[in-house]
């Protein structure tokens, strides 16, 4: 997809791009009594560190090499989940810029002795940055969506971080007056 592919810096060559299916990856793990919390379900914790793990290694695929988290935007537990289940962690790049990465996740669960459909109960949107070994950013290939999924998948992206810049620049400009204003936060 040419459109959304950045332009290099002069005398940087391009970096071609690579399919969301190149990087997409899946992580599971079977939930046990050491992840729980006091109600007896798995801990919303230990769910987010499967997502972050799974996205990290999107994210370092898709780059080619170390990527942070940067982000995690609209993290949603949708059911709970139970000791004995089965957890899928589904993620993907959807959008890429210059440096950062936006990383869709869904998150499955299934009983692990019953041959029953996994359910959906969680999803997250994570965005990572890429670095080289001393920590400054590095540029990223461009994601190209592959299928339609995809293309609503990126669409969804840009719309989210439009929403994130907008919301960091309104903050900024809040703190800005307050100081000028004379508040000390």
């Amino acid at each position: 997809m040419t459109d959304q592919a950045t332009a290099a810096p002069q005398g940087t060559p391009e970096i071609p791009g690579k399919p969301t299916s190149a990087s997409r990856t899946t992580l599971s793990h079977i939930m046990t009594q050491a992840d729980t919390n006091l109600l007896g379900t798995v801990h919303g914790g230990v769910i987010m560190k499967l997502v972050d793990d799974a996205a990290g290694a999107v994210a370092g695929r898709h780059s080619g090499g170390p990527a942070v988290t940067a982000s995690m935007d609209e993290m949603a537990f949708l059911e709970p989940v139970r000791v004995g289940d089965l957890v899928h962690v589904k993620a993907q790049v959807n959008w890429t810029g210059r440096t950062s990465m936006e990383v869709g996740v869904r998150v499955l669960a299934e009983r692990w002795n019953e041959s029953t459909p996994a359910t959906q109960v969680g999803s997250a949107y994570l965005v990572f940055a890429a670095v080289d070994a001393d920590g400054r950013p590095r540029r990223v290939p461009p994601v190209l969506p592959e299928t339609e999924r995809d293309q609503r998948r990126y669409q969804e992206a840009q719309i989210r971080r439009t929403h994130r810049l907008a919301r960091r620049r309104a903050i900024l400009e809040l703190r800005e007056k307050r100081a000028a204003e004379g508040f000390e936060d």
